[in-house]
């Protein structure tokens, strides 16, 4: 499996140390991965500041440094501004899909991440589904002109759960659609990690690992001088191996349902250790080391 380091990890958004674009993938290179991917939005690759000529001179220094572009991750969210229905937000996200697949495609890269929607109380999950198989749809039809596969990641309200997922999956309908299947929500919601990776495997392209602990959480009730246990955990991100994520278990299974993607490594949060560079590339070298010893 190529090991895949997202950029989001070396971004800043959450008070880590940040590289750009082209530190990232020397620094990439330089901790041992193979490939990268690329965050969508700024600071990183956003289409306002970086043209398809950038990219293409962009996939010369990943050349350069024995890197591929495994994936560009787009941002979605295909129920979003329901709210003011005389702004075309359904086009925007579409728009903005489009120039990621032609950017992907300079980069020599041939995938681009997009998420589902949210949930709105305001929406009916019917017209939700219906916005985001329809925005799925056309995003796929755009990105085929460019050679690019459009891979749903199994992160936002709608169809997360991987039998809502493989609904969702024939709902669009593309042959450019598949699923970016990843195991900490997985876990971190319940299913069966083993069981979830061989049903989804035929239909997975790339998966991103994370590891997490798991938090109890309790409010204090002062007139009973005692503690009420809250319904969900708080998710602390930690060192590959440190935390209550399955993440062996569902890779291998993954496999055996004949799963032959990248394996991407994510920072994505506040991580034990804080946001240094050395804490970050301690957290980045040991992924490594995790799937060497777990023969990844």
């Amino acid at each position: 499996m190529k090991p895949v380091l997202f950029s989001v990890s070396y971004a800043g958004l959450w008070g880590q140390d940040a590289l750009g674009v082209e530190e990232f993938v020397r620094h990439a290179a330089e901790l041992g991965y193979e490939g990268v991917e690329l965050m969508g939005k700024r600071p990183h690759l956003s289409p306002l500041d970086w043209s398809v000529d950038d990219c293409a001179q962009l996939a010369g220094v990943c050349a350069d440094a024995g890197i591929e572009v495994s994936c560009v991750a787009g941002y979605t969210d295909f129920s979003g501004g329901a709210e003011a229905g005389e702004v075309p937000f359904g086009e925007m996200q579409v728009g903005y899909v489009e120039r990621l697949a032609q950017m992907a495609q300079a980069l020599g890269c041939g995938l681009v991440r997009v998420f589902t929607s949210y949930e709105r109380a305001d929406m009916p999950i019917a017209e939700v589904w219906r916005r985001t198989v329809a925005g799925l749809q056309e995003c796929c039809d755009r990105a085929a002109d460019c050679g690019v596969t459009i891979g749903v990641q199994n992160h936002h309200d709608l169809a997360v759960h991987s039998k809502a997922l493989g609904e969702l999956l024939r709902d669009v309908d593309r042959e450019n659609c598949a699923l970016m299947f990843d195991p900490w929500s997985v876990c971190l919601r319940g299913e069966d990690p083993a069981e979830a990776a061989r049903e989804m495997a035929p239909h997975a392209v790339y998966t991103t690992l994370a590891d997490y602990v798991r938090l109890p959480r309790f409010q204090y009730q002062p007139a009973l001088i005692n503690y009420q246990r809250m319904p969900e955990d708080l998710a602390r991100a930690v060192p590959m191996g440190e935390g209550d994520m399955a993440n062996v278990e569902f890779v291998r299974a993954l496999l055996d349902g004949g799963f032959d993607g990248p394996i991407a490594y994510e920072m994505c949060s506040p991580v034990r250790g804080g946001g240094s560079r050395e804490n970050l590339d301690y957290c980045a070298r040991r992924f490594l080391e995790w799937m060497d010893e777990n023969g990844l």
